[in-house]
């Protein structure tokens, strides 16, 4: 069972990373945040592993943080929500965000999330509620991000949590007239603020 990895960061995506540890590369499903926080290609990455094993496949999941990796092995816990859908939602909305909406009982935020319907979004707040009240909410931290392609990254992210190219593009040009392109966080964020309201649920592919 893989737990941890550290080697060389050969490529990168929105929705995945290849690190390769002394020659062999390891491809690795990542969350949009970090993705966001990573440093450029070929530079060294420490990432905290979670191996899901089925009986067809062995898939990697990586995170920077303890707290993001435990967030996520809370989210497969709960009836309904396997790794592909427990890294979209922590795509979808940051743990700042997350960890009030289901103590909060908020369905009307989580169904939000591509994915997420109403009655996932229940069984959710059913059964984490109590298990996330000893997870404090911490200060977010700004993310780094290459300074090249960051528009292409945020359309590929949004296209990657479900929603079609051309919604993807659109609220793409809208954060970018609103708040640059210099931070990839903040402009994936408004981004999605674009997206996340009647209309972007709309537009999302089925």
């Amino acid at each position: 069972m893989i737990g941890q990895l550290r080697g060389r960061l050969a490529d990168k995506r929105p929705n995945q990373v290849l690190v390769d540890v002394g020659g062999v590369g390891y491809v690795v499903a990542v969350p949009l945040s970090t993705y966001a926080a990573l440093g450029e290609l070929h530079t060294e990455v420490t990432l905290l592993i979670h191996t899901h094993v089925r009986e067809d496949a062995l898939a990697l999941y990586g995170f920077l943080s303890s707290r993001e990796k435990h967030l996520f092995e809370m989210l497969l816990s709960a009836s309904g929500v396997g790794p592909a859908l427990a890294l979209k939602i922590l795509s979808g909305m940051s743990a700042e965000e997350l960890i009030p909406a289901i103590r909060g009982n908020d369905l009307v935020r989580l169904t939000r999330i591509p994915g997420v319907g109403r009655k996932t979004a229940e069984r959710m707040v059913v059964e984490l509620k109590d298990k996330l009240e000893s997870m404090a909410i911490a200060e977010q931290k700004p993310a780094v991000a290459s300074p090249a392609g960051v528009e292409a990254d945020v359309i590929s992210a949004l296209i990657n949590l479900g929603y079609d190219g051309r919604t993807a593009e659109n609220a793409a040009a809208e954060a970018k007239r609103e708040v640059g392109i210099a931070n990839f966080e903040k402009f994936l964020k408004v981004s999605l603020q674009a997206l996340t309201g009647q209309k972007g649920k709309a537009a999302r592919v089925p």
